[in-house]
């Protein structure tokens, strides 16, 4: 079976999907971090390159680090003008002080060692760059209570739960602004603030359900079904949520920005 933890196989769907629409959070992350003409800026978990093209639009020198070959693929066909590297948060191949400012967005919940991400994070901006993070606030809904309840049908909880957690270790911790204060506080950041946005965005149903398909708990569940059970499971996804939720949805979420200084 291949690495489900991986978003190679997911990054077409995510891009046509999601990409328009993260767009907005991207741009105003990089104005929390005055994000200007000139600068260099490092988007770390870039993706297919959203907020790193949102970046270069605003004059920065940008590039893009993922460890996704898939997403970076993506990156450079829809994105050619965005510099992208493959890599890990983690020995960020850039020498120390490099750039003016580092982001990344969404990506916090992914790091298994935080610690160690954000110090190499912060190793490779400059004294007084700037580090900054989104991450998702909010809990469940009624959208994504129906996509468990139809998991819970095809995959034991006890199996789906501590994968997901090795997937996502921090999916619950930085939820809460005062963890993401207090983790860049411990990363040795000053001038931490954070703020709240909220965001809404429509789906048309199919498209909301080709979103979920690329979370942890789609990729999850396609690879321990196989390619036909996945498809009857789908089906049957498609099927429910035609009955319960109207065409298109409208999806709103919490978003926490962060900003730190690094001394």
């Amino acid at each position: 079976m291949d690495d489900w933890r991986s978003y190679d196989a997911v990054a077409e769907t995510y891009e046509r999907v999601h990409a328009h629409r993260y767009d907005q959070p991207a741009r105003d992350l990089l104005a929390l971090a005055g994000v200007g003409p000139g600068q260099r800026l490092l988007d770390v978990g870039t993706g297919s390159g959203i907020a790193a093209q949102a970046a270069a639009d605003l004059g920065a020198e940008v590039v893009g680090a993922d460890p996704s070959v898939g997403m970076l693929e993506v990156a450079r066909r829809v994105r050619p003008s965005v510099r992208t590297v493959a890599s890990e948060a983690i020995d960020l191949p850039f020498r120390d002080g490099y750039f003016d400012v580092v982001t990344a967005n969404f990506v916090l919940a992914h790091f298994t060692k935080v610690s160690t991400a954000l110090w190499d994070m912060s190793r490779v901006a400059k004294t007084g760059g700037r580090l900054a993070f989104s991450a998702w606030a909010d809990g469940r809904d009624a959208f994504t209570d129906a996509w468990l309840e139809l998991i819970s049908a095809v995959v034991p909880k006890e199996m789906l739960e501590p994968s997901i957690a090795e997937a996502v270790p921090n999916r619950d911790r930085f939820r809460r602004r005062e963890e993401i204060e207090e983790a860049l506080y411990d990363a040795g950041l000053r001038h931490v603030r954070t703020e709240r946005a909220r965001y809404a965005w429509t789906y048309s149903r199919d498209d909301y359900l080709d979103g979920l398909t690329t979370w942890a708990t789609g990729r999850f569940v396609h690879g321990m079904l196989g390619k036909r059970g996945w498809d009857e499971f789908l089906a049957r996804a498609r099927a429910e949520f035609a009955e319960r939720f109207p065409d298109p949805l409208r999806d709103t979420r919490e978003v926490i920005l962060a900003l730190g200084v690094k001394p």
